[in-house]
């Protein structure tokens, strides 16, 4: 093969990577019962590619040839390693493994082993925090140094909650499923509680290059409409009109370079219309059912802004009122912080840097970036320039995503003196 048709096909496997690697290790965990098989698998079916592909062509179904080719060479070596059981004396896998034909239908199975894989790190068994540190490796493939940078916790910690939850997962034979109906109502709030995070992580990324991860925000929202449609209850699908609403608006947030657009100064023409009436129509019919939850009410608060003409005509009483309602239901420092942006976008800054000030003597957000950058507007638009430097250093030092660095050290630039 030509040298150019070489890069393609790197170029194209690479894409399949991103884009498809975490559902492909899905569908092999359910197929060889293990996650450090599936990891293993997993790698061995990309490099065989790369030896494959570059001199045979792309096969038709890619997807399905990297699951067969992880499968088999799974199963080949563990024939070969001795300090394995004999996988023929174990017919529970290898009679899943011995058919050579792909025995799933792709788009829905795949679909499927995603949901599955939720609901397994998700287990009950396994501590709230632990869930979401698992969901995010396994589910979503995000780096142990990602993940302890998105929730202020050292790396080291995160890898040891992830090999204990690996451990008690295999030694527990906690099953690789979704719940039946009796069991999904205790198991609908970790699942949702950890979607939300993927969603989070891939609207706004924690640390990198990138502002958005919309590979992880795209399969939040796949993952979202899976669940309406297992467990359609109000909280799943004010879930999912949060990310809907949220997304409606990705393409607007930064520039072609990759440099931040506020919410005032986004090209609204460009919102996703199709998105925004979805989430609106899902926020109405779930507020509508009376059993108002978190998501529900955060969704509430993203239609706002989504239905707004502009940014002057947004309606920022009702806003704070949505965000007292969420404090009541789940009082959370975070909850009131975004509360105190608010009562600046309706009173005036001076009325939420008194708010913001309160809830920073408290100390709970005294590492969280946002706080920072919030004060440090509120000083800006007061005059108070001595102070906003203050705190937009305090915001720089914190923040580990490359375009929100740059954005706030372009306002510190700005600043008058």
């Amino acid at each position: 093969m030509p040298a150019p048709d070489i890069a393609r096909v790197s170029a194209e496997i690479d894409k399949i990577y991103r884009k498809d690697s975490r559902r492909i290790f899905a569908t092999l965990i359910r197929l060889l019962g293990d996650f450090e098989r599936a990891e293993e698998a997993l790698h061995e079916a990309f490099r065989a590619a790369m030896e494959k592909w570059p001199a045979e062509g792309l096969p038709q179904n890619p997807v399905s040839w990297l699951i067969s080719a992880g499968r088999f060479k799974s199963i080949d070596k563990q024939r070969r390693d001795k300090r394995f059981e004999h996988l023929e004396d174990r017919p529970d896998v290898s009679e899943t493994l011995t058919d050579h034909s792909p025995a799933f239908d792709e788009r829905e199975e795949l679909e499927d082993d995603r949901l599955r894989l939720v609901f397994t790190c998700c287990h009950p068994a396994l501590a709230p925090d632990t869930q979401v540190a698992l969901t995010l490796r396994e589910v979503c493939g995000l780096t142990t140094e990602e993940i302890a940078a998105a929730y202020l916790t050292p790396a080291p910690t995160i890898a040891q909650r992830i090999v204990r939850a690996k451990a008690k997962i295999r030694d527990a034979n906690i099953p690789y499923e979704v719940p039946g109906r009796d069991a999904l109502p205790e198991r609908l709030e970790s699942v949702l509680r950890a979607v939300y995070l993927v969603f989070n992580e891939g609207y706004s990324a924690s640390s990198g290059e990138t502002a958005t991860r919309a590979d992880l925000s795209g399969e939040a929202i796949r993952l979202g409409r899976l669940i309406v449609e297992l467990v359609p209850e109000p909280e799943a699908q004010g879930l999912l009109a949060l990310m809907l609403l949220h997304e409606s608006r990705r393409e607007t947030r930064a520039t072609p370079d990759g440099e931040l657009i506020l919410l005032d100064e986004q090209d609204r023409a460009r919102w996703n219309r199709a998105l925004i009436d979805e989430g609106a129509a899902l926020v109405r019919e779930a507020l509508s059912t009376q059993r108002i939850g978190p998501y529900s009410v955060q969704a509430a608060i993203a239609a706002v802004h989504a239905e707004a003409p502009s940014a002057e005509e947004t309606d920022w009483r009702e806003i704070v009122g949505l965000y007292d309602l969420l404090l009541r239901i789940t009082p959370s420092p975070i909850v009131a912080l975004n509360r105190s942006v608010a009562v600046a976008m309706r009173d005036g800054p001076e009325a939420g840097l008194v708010q913001l000030d309160q809830l920073l003597a408290e100390g709970a957000l005294d590492g969280y970036q946002l706080a920072h950058a919030a004060r440090a507007d509120f000083c800006r638009r007061l005059g108070r320039y001595t102070e906003a430097r203050d705190a937009y250093r305090r915001a720089i030092k914190l923040t580990a995503q490359d375009p929100a660095r740059r954005f706030l050290e372009r306002r510190l630039a700005a600043l008058p003196g």
